[in-house]
């Protein structure tokens, strides 16, 4: 079988909010994006997410791409630069390094054929790629997350049917709860033991681009709360709201109380291919409570 599909970036302004999207068909397809990147780093990104995406079918992939500069860079230059120590001909560094080194990664092993299409032409696989690329930066400009999209799961039919996340197995009724209800459910989940013992289990409810703010003002990456072990104590989660702010977004506010006070929460999830994952969180300690000089109370540390 062969999956044929096309990708596709966009940025107002080179740079300015950015988005990518690629396109399969109409339940198979994905879309992100950034406040602030180039054309460039769009029409990459979408061409990544594609391969990563389909890394699990054994199938030959066909991309359809209007930018000869992600065509070349992966199939005429990076050799070279690889050989060169990722440095081009006149010595300079490859530009967007990370991205070419990701994709270098996700091809490896891949049986897949680039072929250019020029934009606007009508195309349809390319239409449509360029219409989610725009509509993701067009949502970064507004201040809005585009929505990620259904992705590709060649497990589609068994994950229907119930999956284990992080150590909280959701069953069949899955399909019938709310998106608020299951990312309480989430949410509680990240406080339990089993998933904050469990790098892989934090890992699957993380968004790939999560961060926290913590009390203290410090900015916490993923990669730090990767690390980081169960709590202390038991934490309870008391709910103040839960709203839908749009399909593939959901904000809860809620209080956690434990041993050294209460803190106000608020956590920010993202429905993705690959279910709902946290995207940003923040604490802050009630006023009325003294809060601590020694102590950030990060979600992962409270």
């Amino acid at each position: 079988m062969t999956i044929i599909a096309a990708a596709d970036g966009s940025a107002l302004g080179n740079p300015g909010p950015a988005g990518w999207g690629w396109f399969i068909d109409d339940a198979t397809w994905a879309s992100g994006g950034w406040p602030r990147a180039t054309n460039n780093i769009g029409e990459l990104m979408a061409v990544l997410d594609l391969l990563r995406q389909t890394a699990g079918a054994d199938d030959e992939l066909v991309i359809w791409c209007d930018s000869t500069y992600v065509i070349n860079s992966i199939t005429k230059w990076m050799p070279g630069w690889k050989r060169k120590g990722w440095v081009k001909a006149d010595g300079k560094p490859v530009l967007n390094l990370e991205l070419m080194q990701d994709l270098d990664a996700a091809m490896a092993g891949r049986r897949v054929q680039f072929k250019w299409v020029k934009g606007h032409t009508g195309h349809e696989l390319n239409e449509a790629a360029d219409r989610l690329a725009t509509a993701a930066a067009l949502a970064y400009q507004q201040g809005r997350m585009p929505p990620a999209g259904p992705g590709f799961r060649s497990d589609r039919d068994a994950r229907a049917s119930g999956f284990v996340a992080t150590g909280v197995t959701v069953g069949p009724d899955r399909a019938v709860r709310s998106a608020e209800e299951e990312v309480i459910e989430l949410e509680r989940a990240l406080l339990s033991d089993a998933v904050r013992s469990s790098a892989s289990a934090l890992d699957a409810l993380l968004h790939p681009q999560w961060s926290e703010i913590g009390s203290s003002g410090r900015h916490w990456t993923r990669e730090e709360v990767l690390r980081i072990g169960p709590l202390d104590g038991p934490v309870a989660l008391d709910l103040i709201s839960a709203e839908r702010l749009s399909d593939d977004l959901v904000l809860l506010l809620w209080r956690s109380t434990d041993d050294s006070g209460s803190h106000l929460r608020s956590s920010l999830w993202q429905r993705t291919p690959a279910g709902w994952q946290q995207r940003f969180h923040q604490g802050t300690p009630e006023p009325a409570l003294p809060q601590s000089s020694e102590r950030d109370t990060l979600m992962f540390d409270l």
